[in-house]
């Protein structure tokens, strides 16, 4: 699913709500979630997961084209963890 599709989704169940509101809606949340993460923070969505920043260190890696050993710059990268009723959901547990 793409942010159209989820932003139609959610207009469609809510009749008594414009699409431009849900879709101002749907923005703040992904804003919100992209700013607490760029200052390090964890954003917890209890029941579906956990969004949080993880560091990783500089290394030397390899272009694999061309074998030529390359440095690779420290960076922090996104990271995502399940939660337990998403994880029984995709398992049929729930």
């Amino acid at each position: 699913m793409i942010r159209s599709e989820l932003i139609q989704k959610i207009a469609d169940d809510n009749p008594h709500l414009y699409q431009r509101d849900v879709e101002r809606i749907v923005n703040t949340i992904f804003d919100e979630i992209t700013g607490a993460m760029s200052k390090g923070d964890r954003v917890e969505l209890r029941g579906f997961g956990a969004f949080s920043v993880k560091k990783r260190d500089a290394r030397v890696g390899r272009n694999p084209r061309t074998g030529e050993t390359v440095h690779v710059e420290e960076k922090h990268v996104p990271f995502f963890k399940t939660g337990k009723l998403l994880r029984d959901r995709l398992n049929g547990k729930s």
